[in-house]
């Protein structure tokens, strides 16, 4: 497993998904997570945290404020979600 640095950059984007309300205050640990995976390009961020994170309605939101700072925002689903289920 690679550790992925926290850089000034996530630092500043988690600032800015929390400012804009992308996520709340009480969630800045989320967005930091969030952050650091853009900054880094990482495709997929997996969580069990419905309520901030994998969340469809905070999705659009959390997307838009990545982007505008130039990072693609990962997609951000369960486990669940990411397996692939064959009949």
């Amino acid at each position: 497993m690679t550790m992925l640095e926290i850089t000034e950059s996530a630092l500043m984007l988690a600032e800015e998904l929390v400012k804009v309300g992308a996520l709340p205050t009480k969630a800045e640990n989320d967005a930091l997570h969030i952050a650091i995976a853009a900054i880094h390009r990482v495709p997929y961020l997996l969580t069990w945290n419905c309520r901030h994170m994998a969340n469809a309605t905070m999705r659009a939101k959390i997307e838009e404020v990545c982007a505008s700072r130039g990072f693609k925002a990962p997609i951000i689903c369960t486990p669940e979600e990411m397996m692939e289920v064959k009949p």
